[in-house]
């Protein structure tokens, strides 16, 4: 067992001196003792805990795990299967919490916070419109990957259509972190550093552009 947690450091630690990507390598270096210790089951935690509203790493983790199967350290194979599950089930958990609560809990105490009747019925129909695209394009910002089931449940997004989009996005979502990591390897190593952070520099611009569009049609 200590042989085995002292390799996957090394591995790691492999993968934390390579180029110049020191603020990538800190966020590996953070997910790497819950990958050595507990595998594929803390893949799967983060991602499904992630995805129904708690604000967890998820996407660190991803990079994380499939950094390692770039390695050969884990399998690409079960890396990608793990952390389809997790996303697909966590955003199903909250999109049925939030029907069955968020909804609900709108229509009595909404009007305390300027969430009135024709609002939320507003808020539905923008949904109808723009939501199965907001459900897939969520998956890849921060803040809107936490609130993607929460939204579409509270906002009555027939169950369905949820699931087919959600899946859809999940897939494009952890293929594209496995894909471009494992098949093109070293290059595109170098460049996670900024690709990881626009994520987080175009998260606020379209989150505000998400609430002027919802503001817009609840006027």
């Amino acid at each position: 067992m200590a042989g085995g947690f002292h390799h996957w450091t090394l591995s790691l630690a492999g993968i934390a001196n390579h180029g110049n990507n020191s603020r990538m390598n800190d966020l590996v270096a953070a997910a790497h003792p819950y990958l050595a210790q507990y595998g594929y089951a803390a893949l799967f935690v983060v991602l499904f805990t992630e995805s129904f509203g708690l604000p967890l790493p998820g996407e660190t983790f991803l990079i994380a795990a499939n950094l390692l199967a770039m390695k050969g350290q884990f399998s690409i194979a079960a890396v990608t299967g793990w952390a389809l599950s997790a996303v697909i089930l966590g955003d199903n958990v909250g999109y049925l919490i939030s029907r069955r609560g968020g909804y609900h809990w709108a229509m009595r105490h909404g009007s305390r916070v300027g969430i009135t009747r024709a609002r939320l019925e507003a808020g539905q129909r923008f949904f109808d419109r723009f939501g199965p695209a907001a459900v897939i394009v969520a998956r890849f910002f921060p803040v809107l990957r936490q609130c993607n089931g929460i939204f579409a449940g509270s906002m009555q997004m027939p169950w369905r259509k949820f699931v087919a989009y959600n899946t859809f996005g999940g897939i494009l979502w952890v293929g594209t972190w496995a894909g471009g990591i494992y098949f093109l390897g070293d290059w595109i190593e170098r460049g996670l550093t900024q690709v990881h952070v626009a994520g987080w520099w175009l998260a606020g611009p379209l989150v505000a552009a998400i609430v002027w569009l919802i503001y817009r049609n609840l006027r």
